[in-house]
């Protein structure tokens, strides 16, 4: 072997290192020899989530940077974003750890924010929300399930009694059935009876399902209280326009109710007959006198038995003779 040979041997292998050596440069620090211009923002989290060194930094599906550095501090642990210059992060933006997919990376996604909203700073701090892990729901859907088995066991010994004293639900609807066959039986042939009569049209439901003059008298009846319903309506609609009338002074009740004169005339009219009885009952006037004096009634009894007897003593005397005995009887 001549030592072109082993130089090119030699030039290979190194070439092989810078090589590897470049592919553990890219692996583990994203490729990233020099520094690339741009901002730093800090977001902090409960748990980063497997989010390393140069995973992407995404807005609204975009890359607008990348992962720095993560860290533990104040309790918490953070990732040092590095944002690409000219990409602006609203203040009231959210980020949060996403998923690539079920067996992709996690990245850091970051929501627009606000139109109006201020630019974030180099170094600020970005607001955070969780947001659930493929761990943490397959742990959910987990305990969901231990969940469901156990319902699905208690409603499993609930049916089958599990050797309790009378058994479940399967064994205690057995045992209804049996210990009542004979009267689920009777139940059943008298249901039978029941509709062969009213398939037969016998009974009262039979006619009223097999005739058809009932149906027409039903819907005569029917017709009927319609009929009456449409005459209630107008009789309350006369009453409502007659109540209409009243309330506008119409008519003699609306007058009497609204007119303030033909109401004083009323009062005076009432007043003057109440000044009436009031007079009769204390013997006033000539009535009152007549109603309570019993002097009169006398006087007017003896006048009338003197022409009582006047009459009687008439007898067979002329027609002068008796005016001059009625005149001297009464006078």
């Amino acid at each position: 072997m001549n030592n072109a040979q082993q130089t090119a041997r030699v030039g290979l292998f190194f070439l092989l290192g810078l090589a590897l050596t470049w592919v553990t440069w890219e692996t583990l620090s994203g490729g990233k020899l020099f520094r690339e211009k741009g901002y730093n923002l800090i977001a902090g989290f409960d748990s980063i989530k497997e989010v390393k060194t140069g995973d992407e930094v995404r807005m609204a599906g975009v890359k607008i940077g990348s992962v720095e550095t993560t860290r533990l501090a104040h309790g918490r642990a953070e990732a040092v974003l590095r944002i690409d210059t000219g990409i602006v992060v609203k203040s009231d933006a959210t980020a949060t750890i996403a998923m690539a997919g079920l067996i992709g990376t996690n990245y850091i996604s970051i929501d627009l924010g606000s139109a109006n909203a201020p630019a974030l700073a180099d170094n600020a701090e970005i607001r955070t929300r969780v947001t659930p892990d493929i761990n943490t729901i397959m742990a959910e859907l987990g305990n969901l399930g231990q969940k469901l088995e156990g319902a699905l066991g208690s409603f499993g010994a609930a049916m089958n009694g599990d050797g309790k004293p009378g058994g479940g639900l399967f064994q205690k609807l057995d045992r209804l059935v049996t210990d009542n066959s004979e009267k689920i039986n009777t139940t059943l042939t008298n249901l039978q009876e029941v509709s062969a009569k009213l398939n037969r049209g016998e009974g009262t439901l039979g006619k009223l399902i097999n005739d058809p003059s009932l149906h027409d008298q039903l819907l005569a009846t029917v017709g009927d209280i319609r009929t009456a319903a449409s005459d209630a309506k107008t009789f309350m609609a006369n009453a409502s326009s007659i109540v209409d009338q009243v309330k506008s002074g119409k008519g003699p009740l609306g007058t009497l109710v609204y007119d303030d004169k033909a109401a004083a005339d009323l009062k005076s009219t009432v007043a003057n007959l109440k000044s009436v009885s009031d007079k009769l009952a204390s013997g006033q006037g000539t009535l009152g006198k007549l109603i309570n004096d019993d002097t009169m009634y006398n006087s007017a009894q003896a006048t009338l038995k003197k022409a009582d007897r006047a009459l009687d003593g008439l007898g067979d005397s002329g027609p002068i003779t008796a005016v001059g005995i009625v005149a001297n009887s009464l006078f």
